[in-house]
């Protein structure tokens, strides 16, 4: 009976840190509910980096029924002074009785001294309850922390055929209505959103999220060799969100000079033609991106896949045939030369949005070993 009553919690845990998810940053989205004599004291989430943990809010709550709980919380308790003091140390002032972990912080500054700070005095703590569900809600923070490079999701949206738009280039809409507020709420839970210049020429779009509700705008990056970029396009003149453009050496730097006046932040990654992206990643995780959605066209997703920089695969299919031997793909690169060199997704998810189909996955290369 215990272990059912700790996974109720643990889920109610869970679901507060997936509320605010996209709205912390670089920092992890946590959820933390205190417990006493079988009724909830106290709960919490993290809501902004920077901000108060989710076990201070929910201690906050519980006041002095805190003491002799048992707290349930979806990340390690932090043991380390940042820009908020140690969660640890507040739980041990509150002289709660047992903490529930359902997974250790990846942070070095971290990793098990927290857990290991609460034992030492003399708190009972248990850790991996709902752990793959707590790693998978905090994937992007768990990369970002590791290696300091941005976790990349590829959305794309094709015809059945594997078409992104029509010969004419017409894109207008491949997906519905509810497959397309989805993707708002994508854009809301990363810190940046990354397209080609090509689709900015093509498409002029705003790249904003645009949901019912007020939400969280990315920041827009922009792929462009060769500074091609309309000082007239919306993501230069519209000032909704910032804007990044990833260029080269060989661009032109009056052009740099005229997009700097304009707000936006110009970015040289490698000596060219092409810019280079695995560089890109480097610089823009410096910059603590810690989170980008692609929506780039076949060639940019292309070469992100075969240069090994996407985590995420988002594939939106809608039931149309659309044909034509020049109409775009959803990936556009040399190819391979058998199938055993594919590249395979991991861990498939499928949903359905109206009469769109969703596939996620995490992509590995048919040669490396499965993860």
């Amino acid at each position: 009976m215990e272990l059912l009553n700790d996974e109720y919690y643990m889920n109610l845990a869970l679901q507060l840190a997936e509320g605010p998810a996209g709205q912390t940053g670089i920092n992890p989205a946590v959820g933390c509910v205190v417990v006493k004599d079988g009724r909830i004291v106290g709960m919490g989430a993290h809501l902004q980096r920077g901000t108060p943990h989710a076990e201070v809010h929910a201690l906050n709550m519980a006041g002095a029924s805190a003491e002799g709980s048992t707290v349930y919380v979806t990340l390690e308790p932090c043991s380390h002074h940042g820009r908020t003091p140690p969660c640890s140390d507040r739980l041990i002032h509150e002289k709660v009785q047992r903490v529930v972990v359902a997974c250790t912080d990846p942070n070095p500054l971290v990793a098990g001294t927290g857990i290991a700070k609460l034992r030492s005095h003399g708190i009972e703590v248990e850790v991996g309850l709902l752990e793959m569900r707590a790693l998978r809600l905090n994937e992007m923070f768990n990369k970002y922390i590791a290696t300091k490079l941005p976790f990349v999701t590829l959305k794309t949206a094709s015809t059945l055929d594997g078409k992104i738009a029509a010969k004419t280039g017409d894109s207008k809409w491949i997906t519905g209505e509810s497959a397309r507020a989805y993707v708002h709420t994508l854009r809301h839970r990363h810190q940046g959103i990354m397209v080609g210049v090509e689709t900015v020429l093509q498409d002029n779009p705003q790249l904003t999220t645009r949901l019912p509700v007020p939400a969280l705008q990315p920041i827009r990056i922009v792929v462009d060799s060769r500074l091609r970029i309309p000082l007239t396009a919306q993501v230069v003149t519209d000032r909704t969100a910032d804007t990044i453009v990833l260029t080269t050496e060989l661009a032109d730097e009056r052009k740099s000079v005229q997009l700097e006046e304009a707000g936006v932040s110009v970015i040289r990654c490698g000596a060219g033609p092409q810019v280079d992206l695995a560089e890109a990643m480097r610089l823009l995780g410096e910059r603590e991106i810690g989170s980008i959605l692609l929506e780039g066209g076949g060639r940019l997703n292309g070469a992100m896949l075969t240069q090994g920089l996407i985590d995420k695969i988002i594939l939106f299919f809608a039931p149309k045939i659309i044909g034509g031997a020049d109409a775009p793909g959803n990936f556009r690169f040399e190819g391979i030369e058998r199938m055993e060199q594919a590249f395979v997704l991991e861990r498939l998810e499928l949903q359905q949005f109206d009469s769109d189909i969703c596939i996620s996955g995490y992509p590995r290369c048919g040669n490396e070993v499965p993860k």
